[in-house]
């Protein structure tokens, strides 16, 4: 049922992701190279498990894990966090907990593309990827 997300997508397009990390506390330099850069993520299935990876000039990152499964993730700007990615109907989403905090990732496909949510405390981004 999650066929549709295993692919190979590049970003197309960023909403808002400058006041996401300026939210989550993200420094300036850091930030500066968020902005720029414009991953490729590639999601796979390896058995039971859902790999996430995300590749850019900047860092390539691999994560995975079972549905449902909590594992250890250091994000991009070093925090670390516990995640999780579970399956909400046609959305796969992946929560990431830290010092009582919370950021969500929530992935649909839309008109054949990718679109990827990002919401913490009430500040929302936007990236849109497609097919490469």
């Amino acid at each position: 049922q999650n066929g549709s997300f295993l692919r190979h997508m590049e970003m197309i397009d960023s909403q808002n992701f400058d006041e996401y990390m300026k939210a989550l506390g993200v420094g300036f330099a850091t930030r500066q190279v968020g902005n720029v850069t414009k991953p490729t993520v590639v999601i796979s299935q390896d058995g039971d498990k859902v790999v996430v990876k995300t590749l850019s000039t900047f860092r390539n990152t691999e994560l995975s894990a079972k549905l449902g499964e909590e594992f250890d993730e250091t994000t991009p700007d070093d925090r670390h966090v516990k995640s999780t990615f579970t399956l909400e109907g046609d959305k796969f989403v992946h929560v990431q907990k830290w010092d009582g905090k919370e950021t969500k990732f929530v992935r649909e496909i839309k008109d054949g593309k990718l679109v990827m949510t990002l919401i913490f405390e009430g500040v929302q981004a936007v990236r849109t990827y497609e097919s490469a």
